[in-house]
């Protein structure tokens, strides 16, 4: 029997039509910038789209052809926000660079990628300027600025202004419709062992992505919606929040390079942010800020929390001192990045306020469109009882099955099926919460036993005298591995390993326990916010635990 087969418009899933969409639907809806330059600078969807129209002309006059690679190092900001469309939607392919990288890791990540043209935020123009003799495929560098501000002295060849590339073109240019399937753009791992390695991600699996994370269980987020996203533009695409943005037609703040605790504040409370998204580092320096000034948030009431646990004392503060609700969430570049979300299902209603928090400070459930199981070392699937930690692996539509230029696979088969390994170690309770226990090459086994680093930093972090904290393995002659805890003190806080090792009591089985605290006065991060735990074993590498 022949197929039936849908009678639907065969209409490409395109990065460029939801720029469109929101500029003849929402086109008066404004995006907000805090410059580089220090200013703040308005305008709309419809503004954008033009722009980036034009932007896209620009790149075609530079000799920009379909799959050559157009990369930013820059902040977010309406300009960052204009090349996302105006490269991807010309069938170039957007190549956002983490300038907070070595030097070395951003030359080869830009000759990896072969990069035909570079767009930098003025910040980064020493940078560019050191870089410039080893970007062997760079044709063309753009300063992503006004004339006025252009550098009058500089040693990079040619160099051209963003505005007058943009002001050069007409802006009658039609959105060509190709392949959904190909390249829109292409985001680098971190490389915390040998080199980065590059994601690709497709017109289509970026709209679906961009469809997964607006989902009521997904951020949730909506039309009335003020969005700020604190996570870089250049941190896998701000988590996706500069596509979902225009297709619910939500207002848009960008903070540029303005970081610190009190220029978040002051912004949010000027553009009336409901909504943001960033990595727990950076809201420990907005907590630290209002805590001190004694303030409260008069519109932010979400945000989701990212990139590395959130300890529960984080996510208790934001709830119960300035009323804002936490979205715990977990992804990575691999996979666009959004995996899972913790939000509660209707059975959870009626629970106790501490059996709710209980749930929420997971990492929580696969939104549709992201499959997720636990397996053991021999590839065996574990059962979902919250208990069973084993290996998270995760297939799906916006997840990679290869890296850039890289024919090895790193996909795995579980039941039949290939799955991505994310590194994680994770339990999956009976309701398909997930909850990290570890990465596994971060978990401490002693005795045979495994020990969740982020256990204890939970643990650690909920002393009222500690800022920060990190769990790692210390070399053990009898156990093999045993837990060290690295604290940062709060400024002025009085605290000796004796208090924080008792703050452990009761909280947790007597042989998880940290068997030594080392108080330093900061704790090293990778160029995304993570705590950079390979740096902290080697600084620790020869420490003496008192047990042995």
């Amino acid at each position: 029997m022949a197929r039936l087969m849908g009678q639907m418009m065969q209409m490409p899933l395109m990065i460029s039509s939801l720029l469109v969409h929101a500029a003849r639907h929402n086109g008066d809806t404004e995006i907000v910038s805090k410059r580089v330059e220090g200013d703040i600078h308005r305008y709309t969807y419809k503004d954008a789209e033009l722009r980036a129209r034009k932007l896209a002309q620009a790149f075609a006059r530079l000799g920009c052809e379909a799959g050559d690679r157009v990369a930013t190092l820059a902040w977010n900001g309406y300009r960052h926000f204009e090349i996302y469309y105006g490269a991807s939607g010309s069938e170039l392919v957007c190549h956002t660079i983490n300038p907070r990288l070595f030097p070395e890791q951003i030359a080869w990540i830009a000759n990896d990628a072969a990069d035909k043209v570079l767009c930098f935020d003025l910040t980064f123009l020493p940078l560019v300027e050191k870089l410039v003799p080893a970007l062997g495929t760079v044709k063309h560098f753009v300063a992503m600025t006004g004339r006025s501000h252009m550098p009058s002295q500089t040693t990079i060849p040619n160099l051209l202004c963003y505005e007058e590339l943009v002001e050069a073109e007409d802006g009658l240019y039609h959105w060509p419709e190709f392949d959904e399937n190909t390249a829109s753009s292409i985001c680098y791992t971190s490389g915390t062992t040998g080199n980065p390695k590059g994601a690709v991600y497709s017109h289509r699996s970026t709209l679906l992505h961009s469809y997964g994370l607006a989902l009521p269980d997904g951020m949730g987020v909506g039309g009335k919606d003020v969005i700020l996203p604190v996570v870089p533009m250049f941190h896998v695409n701000a988590w996706g929040t500069p596509y979902a943005a225009p297709m619910i037609g939500a207002k848009l703040v960008f903070p540029g390079p303005h970081l610190d605790g009190k220029s978040l504040y002051e912004l949010m409370e000027a553009e009336k942010v409901t909504f943001s998204a960033g990595v727990p580092t950076v809201w420990l320096g907005l907590i630290n800020f209002a805590q001190a000034q004694k303030l409260k948030f008069s519109t932010l009431k979400r945000t989701v929390i990212g990139g590395s646990a959130c300890p529960p004392a984080m996510m208790r503060t934001l709830e119960d001192e300035f009323g804002i609700e936490v979205i715990h969430a977990w992804g990575m570049t691999e996979m666009s990045p959004l995996g899972t979300l913790s939000k509660l299902k209707g059975k959870h209603a009626g629970l106790p306020v501490e059996a709710q928090r209980r749930i929420l400070e997971k990492q929580g459930k696969v939104i549709f469109g992201v499959d997720m199981e636990i397996i053991d070392d021999d590839g065996a699937a574990l059962p979902w009882d919250g208990k069973a930690s084993g290996n998270l692996v995760v297939r799906g539509p916006w997840i990679i099955q290869s890296y850039f230029q890289r024919p090895e696979s790193p996909l795995v088969k579980v039941g039949g099926r290939q799955w991505f390994p994310t590194g994680d170690v994770a339990a999956i309770d009976g309701d398909a919460y997930m909850q990290i226990t570890d990465r596994s090459k971060d978990v401490i086994k002693s005795g045979g036993e495994w020990i969740s680093s982020i256990d204890l930093e939970n643990i650690a972090m909920g002393h009222p005298a500690v800022l920060e904290a990190a769990a790692i393995a210390c070399r053990h002659p009898k156990w093999d591995e045993r837990p060290l805890l690295v604290v940062v003190k709060k400024a002025g806080a009085e605290l000796t390993r004796e208090q924080m090792l008792a703050f452990f009591e009761g909280k947790i089985a007597k042989w998880q326990i940290p068997d030594d605290v080392a108080f330093v006065p900061e704790i090293p991060h990778t160029a995304t916010g993570k705590i950079q735990k390979l740096k902290l074993r080697e600084m620790f590498k020869d420490h003496q635990l008192p047990s042995a």
